[in-house]
């Protein structure tokens, strides 16, 4: 099992780490929200976490282009 970061705009891979060499409070995952883990966080059947951020080519496209929007997936 393991923690897989995906962007949530693109749906590109950005890491993945093994569950057995970190825990939730390391990754910060702690200090969210319960709204904030919701939306970000999500647990496959296969036991994984998928953690949606943004990877760099899509933050650095919507801070040059803030007239886009996540809704939609703008970029694909």
């Amino acid at each position: 099992m393991s923690y897989r970061y995906v962007c949530r705009c693109c749906g590109m891979k950005i890491a993945e780490i093994d569950h057995a060499m970190v825990t939730e409070g390391r990754l910060g995952f702690d200090s969210l929200t319960p709204e904030e883990r919701q939306s970000i966080i999500s647990r496959e059947r296969g036991g994984d976490t998928v953690v949606r951020v943004l990877c760099d080519y899509c933050k650095d496209a919507f801070d040059q282009h803030p007239e886009l929007t996540l809704v939609g997936n703008p970029l694909q």
